[in-house]
């Protein structure tokens, strides 16, 4: 895949001149051709180049957003124009491609591999750790497609399982009912939800206790169970244990209408109360809005 390699630098050279020149995006198709005459003219790949770098300027909004949400302490602004652009090319492939021609690894790699190439001493660190960070605290985005069989895949059955707790949160101030959501930086609302017994203290736990302690800590109130939602499984991609089973249980959990208080990590970046006739205005996962849908239809028989 050494063409592969070659292609992306081009591409990174010219996302670079973009950048530092300011050109309007529209110009980027030319300063990508005269790239490939100067520095690779016998490269073939060139749909690829094309595709990869408009594909990276038409989702330059949401991809800047996340590198602002997975490297909080560096505006964008005062990240180094080559490693702003390896995150932008790198976090393209890693969220946007598709996994079977780039899987997440090579995507980590090759951007790693441009940062040490054309960054600084420490562009090679800093991307591995952006990147790292939102495919470890996410994993791979598209969790609500079935999972595809590769070969050399752990087979799904024996794949490792992870038991998480969460809940649709509701709260009621005067005649009103509130659900309460937290935000990601993939711009989804979803349920607080996180991982049952994840350490030797609270090995014991049962998934009701685990979820009423998951949601004091991610979003700070306390609630009660009030009912059973039911229960979601999906597989997702960490970086040290490979496709994990993920099996959430969702319950219906009853807070006082206070103040949220977020804990911003893993990839959340707001948690906010919203009416019951606002809720289905809003942006969910495939898999979390019959759950949501679910918890309404009880509220409005209570």
């Amino acid at each position: 895949m050494a063409n592969r390699h070659l292609a992306r630098s081009i591409v990174l050279q010219t996302l670079y001149e973009w950048d530092f020149r300011k050109l309007p995006d529209g110009s980027t198709v030319d300063v990508l051709h005269r790239n490939i005459k100067e520095f690779a003219p016998g490269l073939t790949d060139s749909d690829f180049l094309q595709g990869l770098l408009s594909n990276i300027i038409s989702k330059r909004e949401d991809i800047d957003r996340i590198i602002e949400k997975a490297a909080p302490d560096w505006p964008l602004e005062k990240i180094g124009i080559v490693d702003r652009n390896v995150l932008r090319l790198g976090l393209f492939e890693l969220l946007f491609a598709d996994k079977e021609e780039v899987p997440a690894k090579v995507a980590i790699n090759e951007a790693i591999e441009l940062g040490k190439t054309f960054g600084g001493e420490n562009s090679g660190k800093f991307i591995n750790g952006v990147l790292g960070s939102v495919y470890k605290e996410l994993g791979e985005p598209g969790k609500d497609a079935p999972p595809r069989k590769k070969k050399g895949d752990v087979p799904f059955e024996k794949m490792p399982v992870k038991k998480l707790g969460g809940a649709v949160v509701y709260a009621k101030s005067g005649k009103d009912i509130y659900l309460a959501l937290v935000h990601d930086i993939f711009r989804h609302w979803t349920l607080s939800k996180g991982q049952i017994g994840n350490n030797p203290r609270i090995a014991n736990e049962g998934v009701e206790e685990g979820t009423v302690r998951k949601i004091k800590e991610e979003i700070g109130v306390d609630v009660a169970i009030r009912a059973d939602l039911g229960s979601n499984e999906y597989v997702a991609s960490d970086p040290e244990e490979g496709k994990i089973r993920k099996q959430v249980h969702y319950f219906l959990a009853e807070s006082r209408f206070v103040p949220l208080k977020l804990e911003k990590k893993g990839g959340l970046d707001d948690a906010k109360w919203f009416k019951l006739a606002d809720i289905l205005e809003l942006n969910f996962y495939n898999d979390i809005l019959p759950i949501v849908t679910k918890a309404i239809n009880l509220l409005l028989k209570k």
